[in-house]
């Protein structure tokens, strides 16, 4: 049975994305920092007739992500796909902590989960990703982390300055790129992609009454990726329109 992992999976786009998938005829591990909050969202989701398991799993803790990743080994053998949702953006949440936009200790917090975070789940998964038939990663990025857009006056994302966000989202779609050159030889595709502006915690109250889109649509152009044939692309950028320029 194909499988997949979604990190940060109780709720919001991760959710949704589990919903998708599961919908589709994956089984789906629902990562989650909070057990509690993990076994909450199975329920639900096996109220849909969806195969669904919670895994614990905090991306910011090595140790904890290699338990998951053997837990996952142990009971299921391979990983089919591999979702790195969980992401963080304090720069909203957390105003009043930033000094300014070279606030050190708000860029190490925003890499630890946005950047470090997913090399830890990548790289402790990545073995049961080649035991697949043909394993797909998916990295939950921003066209806020595009630098074409940060440059461009014309862009409606060129007023938003949230330097410890964006550049974690330059750099989770550099690891994109660098990883699907080292998996070009296998069956692995990576790649990375922009829900939207979606109406999600991560911005905070008020961009979540603002933004545009419900994380079911934010998840479609993640569950689409995840579900690309032996065809599809690999290192690409990609939003509900189409490729995002770098």
């Amino acid at each position: 049975m194909t499988n997949a992992l979604i990190t940060g999976a109780n709720k919001g786009i991760g959710f949704a994305v589990a919903g998708q998938l599961g919908r589709s005829g994956v089984k789906v591990l629902v990562g989650a920092r909070d057990a509690e909050k993990g076994d909450e969202a199975v329920k639900i989701l096996r109220a849909q007739r969806i195969d669904a398991e919670a895994v614990e799993i905090d991306v910011t803790d090595p140790a904890g992500v290699r338990a998951a990743a053997a837990r996952v080994r142990e009971e299921h053998g391979h990983l089919d796909v591999l979702v790195n949702n969980a992401g963080v953006l304090p720069e909203v949440t957390a105003a009043e902590r930033v000094t300014g936009p070279m606030d050190l200790e708000m860029f190490r917090t925003t890499f630890e989960t946005n950047v470090f975070g997913t090399i830890a789940v990548t790289e402790a998964f990545l073995p049961l990703l080649r035991a697949a038939p043909a394993g797909r990663i998916v990295n939950v990025s921003s066209t806020m982390g595009s630098l074409a857009d940060q440059t461009d006056p014309d862009s409606v994302y060129y007023g938003q300055v949230v330097p410890a966000y964006q550049t974690s989202k330059v750099a989770l779609n550099a690891i994109t790129v660098a990883l699907s050159k080292a998996l070009a030889e296998t069956e692995i595709k990576v790649n990375s992609v922009c829900p939207g502006w979606v109406q999600t915690d991560l911005g905070g109250p008020e961009n979540k009454a603002a933004a545009p889109m419900t994380p079911d649509q934010g998840a479609a152009v993640v569950t689409r990726m995840a579900l690309i044939a032996g065809d599809g692309p690999t290192g690409g950028f990609f939003d509900q329109d189409g490729p995002v320029r770098w």
